[in-house]
């Protein structure tokens, strides 16, 4: 395993990060303690979840996955072993049935103590916000859509007093952002600079992927200039990366089967780049996933790279992708495809 620091601290982070939000849905408890064994054995000392998992959320497995963690924890004692991250959901249609508040300090404060009784932890060690409480383009929206309507009232400031005040309890140790757009990052951090008692965000979990490089638009520079660390989500873009849908196949327990509503990753034009990258990975006597997972794990601006898998074949092949070095002549073909279909999927 390689490792890192999360930015501006001292805490070491494995480049790879376990995903969890499979977890009480597509794998079960038992998968689940599986699946952190062998990545704690094999190095991984990162863990990601979230209030919001599994996925697909429903109010019948609210915060299942937490569970499993916690109940692991307990089990294993490894708790002080692992760097673990966790995220209280923002507001949508999807998550009325957790609160629809927004990020009050009421429910920033209740979704913190529901998840550490859930994880059994008296701590967590980044805590994220899920996506911005304020109409905005990410969860696939490729352009910020202007709205006379939207009101929305600036509480940056209240949502950081709270996480200072969880830090000095001791209930969180850091804070980071998710699902965030350049001006958001940078809002955050101003804050915090004019305000110095307020906390600093370090991290930002985007997706970035082969088929969505629109981290490198805008957020990248922040990333670099202002030392906020990218956390990589779907970086082989729901399986799709893995190349065991091209062909039209459909493989019974993938998520996109099971979740057909799920089509960030499948549309006409991914399916073609994805295509060719399969191609360049073939000539290249790579694994696709391997090739896309490396790809991610040598970005100058990335932290950890958040992989998940529903089976172990899977998790073995994601994680050792951090042995996997590509050759110059990939890396350019990687950047001939990009520049001929770039962010397919965003």
């Amino acid at each position: 395993m390689k490792y890192t620091t999360l930015p501006h601290t001292d805490i070491e982070v494995s480049k790879i990060c376990l995903g969890t939000m499979t977890w009480g849905k597509q794998n079960t408890e038992a998968e689940g303690h599986e699946q952190m064994d062998y990545a704690f054995n094999e190095g991984v000392n990162f863990f990601d979840t979230a209030e919001l998992y599994p996925v697909p959320p429903h109010a019948d497995r609210y915060a299942d996955t937490e569970k499993i963690i916690g109940t692991w924890f307990k089990r294993s004692g490894n708790r002080d072993k692992i760097i673990l991250a966790s995220k209280i959901a923002g507001k949508a249609e999807f998550t009325k049935f957790i609160r629809t508040t927004g990020f009050t300090r009421q429910s920033i404060t209740q979704a913190v103590e529901g998840s550490l009784q859930r994880l059994q932890t008296d701590y967590i060690d980044l805590y994220q916000l899920h996506w911005p409480d304020r109409n905005t383009n990410f969860f696939g929206q490729r352009g910020y859509a202007y709205d006379v309507t939207d009101h929305w009232k600036d509480n940056i400031h209240q949502v950081l007093e709270t996480l200072r005040d969880l830090i000095r309890e001791g209930k969180i140790r850091h804070v980071g952002l998710s699902n965030e757009t350049p001006w958001g990052v940078m809002r955050y951090l101003e804050e915090s600079k004019v305000h110095p008692s307020l906390p600093r965000m370090i991290t930002i979990q985007n997706p970035y992927s082969l088929l969505n490089r629109l981290f490198e638009v805008g957020n990248a520079e922040v990333s670099h200039r202002e030392k906020i660390g990218l956390l990589a989500y779907s970086p082989l873009g729901f399986g799709t990366l893995s190349g065991k849908y091209l062909g039209g196949m459909q493989p019974a327990t993938s998520r996109i089967t099971l979740f057909p509503n799920y089509k960030r990753y499948s549309g006409e034009t991914a399916v073609g780049a994805t295509e060719r990258y399969h191609k360049l990975a073939q000539d290249n006597d790579l694994s696709m996933a391997q090739m896309a997972l490396a790809f991610v794990n040598t970005r100058p601006f990335l932290t950890s790279n958040i992989i998940g898998a529903t089976s172990m074949r899977q998790l073995q092949e994601n994680i050792a992708s951090i042995d996997v070095e590509l050759s110059d002549a990939v890396l350019e073909g990687i950047e001939e495809i990009h520049n001929a279909i770039p962010n397919p999927a965003p």
